[in-house]
């Protein structure tokens, strides 16, 4: 089989949540350039709809707007109901929203820091994933990518919480790999250090001399994630279910 086609994703429909900006941004597009439908969702619903139109225009693909919380339990039926109204199907489904925020000491945190933090990068994953996920497996196919961290495997000091929930997410994978497999995959795709709206808070000069130890020795940019998204989101990652994907430019 040409390995154009094991890539190829036409007639496929890919929900992507912090789709409007960063990694999600550059996944949306990805995956329409490659011939999927899709849904942009994010907080930000004038940022959907740029990137969605500019997506229709650009790729012909139809590309959904969605203004959503991915933190927020009760709106997340909502949304897959509406993605299933719209297109019949969703058989990738992107859990990409995420923030950290960081503190200068431990009893810095407060606990609505601690809980947005949690809320965003695992409850609200959770109920999504388990969302799509009984439709996907009751359909009889899907996917599920959960971006997480190398954060996860080596805790950031200064963002704790992030690293425990990413860490959470993590579990999340390899518990619903089993749950909804053999129906459907379930992978965690794990970015190192990548320059999105999050490294805005990182001190430069920190950032650069850790990157340094890095077997590419820098950071990422968001385009860099596209490759690893589209393996696990298509047919060429038919046979990786429950594994962790990194791409982190070589941490040692």
């Amino acid at each position: 089989m040409d390995a154009r086609d094991v890539f190829n994703m036409s007639g496929k429909v890919v929900a992507v949540t912090g789709g409007s900006r960063g990694m999600g941004e550059q996944m949306v597009r990805a995956f329409a350039a490659n011939g999927a439908d899709v849904v942009v969702a994010s907080r930000k619903f004038d940022n959907c709809v740029a990137v969605a139109r500019d997506i229709e225009a650009t790729t012909g693909r139809r590309a959904m707007p969605y203004q959503l919380h991915a933190a927020h339990w009760d709106e997340a039926e909502p949304f897959v109901d509406a993605v299933y109204a719209e297109f019949g199907k969703c058989d990738v489904f992107v859990n990409n929203a995420g923030m950290s925020i960081l503190y200068d000491k431990l009893t810095d945190v407060t606990e609505e820091m601690f809980d947005k933090v949690i809320g965003l990068n695992f409850k609200g994953p959770f109920r999504l994933a388990s969302l799509f996920g009984e439709r996907m497996k009751a359909a009889g196919s899907g996917a599920i990518i959960n971006v997480s961290s190398t954060g996860s495997l080596r805790a950031a000091l200064n963002a704790i919480p992030y690293s425990g929930a990413k860490a959470a997410l993590n579990m999340m994978t390899e518990g619903m790999a089993q749950v909804l497999g053999p129906e459907v995959r379930v992978n965690t795709l794990m970015p190192g250090m990548t320059n999105t709206d999050i490294a805005k808070a990182w001190d430069p000069v920190d950032s650069e001399a850790l990157a340094k130890n890095y077997a590419l020795r820098r950071i990422g940019e968001p385009r860099e994630i596209v490759g690893a998204a589209l393996l696990l989101a298509s047919d060429a990652g038919s046979y990786i279910s429950s594994s962790y994907v990194r791409v982190d430019g070589g941490i040692p």
